[in-house]
């Protein structure tokens, strides 16, 4: 890929000056992507309700030449998003020159500042907002790998605030946990590319039942972000064959900072609370 951003992130960043007309081509293109750019341009602007010059000024606003280069621009994302640890293993095993420990500094350093950066702060406000309510039960979920950083958030959240589960990966517990959800429940997921179907699911019925859905994700966007009210991407550039989760995890701790600003004071008697109960568990 080139050195643009994700068109998806170029997206989210034009929805605030762009016109009526090219929102609404924005919206549907966030709602159905990357699949819904593929189409040819005037099947693109019908569905959207527009013209097909307000299409092409959209495009050339995220700054591509014509629409073949932005539908080129989403094919070599649509690849990108569909690799695997065998597909990235010629690109990264065995090369030389740099000691691996080195490309780790450069990779990970540059993955967090960027992930970082890119995220707006007002979702960053928006999920703390849900996560800081007490009143709302919140439930952690993830897949193979991404599971840790749900079981990582999840062991924050329960020393801050009441009524935080994780749901580990098994059809019953999964089940079970949905059994009472609505409104009131927040749904925390975190879904990386390779995209686990039963994550996808469970947000997917979550979110019918009325719950508020977090995603954690990647650039390209686990297809739950049509479903997410509020979507946190990072990088996972690694220097090895398979994703990192690194980036991912600094965002999850900005949140978790960014959520102890919010409630002040008020989780101290709680973290007391918890601490005698350890020392006493402890014992």
């Amino acid at each position: 890929m080139s050195g643009r951003a994700p068109v998806v992130e170029l997206l989210r960043q034009q929805q605030g000056t762009a016109t009526a007309g090219e929102r609404k081509v924005c919206r549907l293109l966030l709602a159905d992507y990357p699949l819904a750019g593929l189409e040819p341009v005037a099947r693109l602007a019908a569905r959207a309700g527009v013209s097909a010059p307000t299409v092409l000024r959209l495009v050339g606003k995220l700054g591509f030449v014509g629409y073949p280069e932005f539908q080129q621009a989403l094919k070599d994302e649509l690849g990108e998003r569909l690799s695997s640890p065998l597909d990235m293993y010629a690109r990264t095993a065995g090369r030389g020159g740099d000691h691996a420990l080195d490309r780790s500094v450069e990779t990970f350093t540059q993955g967090i500042r960027s992930s970082l950066e890119a995220v707006p702060a007002a979702e960053v406000d928006a999920a703390v907002a849900l996560l800081a309510d007490a009143r709302r039960p919140v439930t952690t979920i993830g897949g193979r790998f991404s599971g840790i950083l749900a079981q990582y958030l999840a062991g924050h959240l329960r020393e801050l605030r009441p009524r935080t589960a994780h749901v580990p990966d098994g059809g019953g517990d999964r089940a079970a946990a949905l059994l009472d959800m609505g409104r009131r429940d927040v749904v925390v997921a975190f879904d990386y590319r390779r995209y686990e179907k039963g994550t996808i699911r469970f947000g997917d019925l979550a979110k019918k039942q009325g719950a508020a859905l977090i995603l954690f994700t990647d650039p390209w966007l686990s297809p739950l972000a049509s479903s997410a009210d509020i979507v946190l991407p990072a990088s996972v550039q690694a220097p090895s064959p398979f994703d990192s989760l690194v980036p991912a995890l600094a965002l999850v701790e900005a949140v978790v900072a960014a959520l102890v600003d919010e409630l002040g004071d008020e989780p101290r008697k709680r973290l007391a609370r918890y601490d005698d109960l350890a020392d006493d568990v402890a014992e």
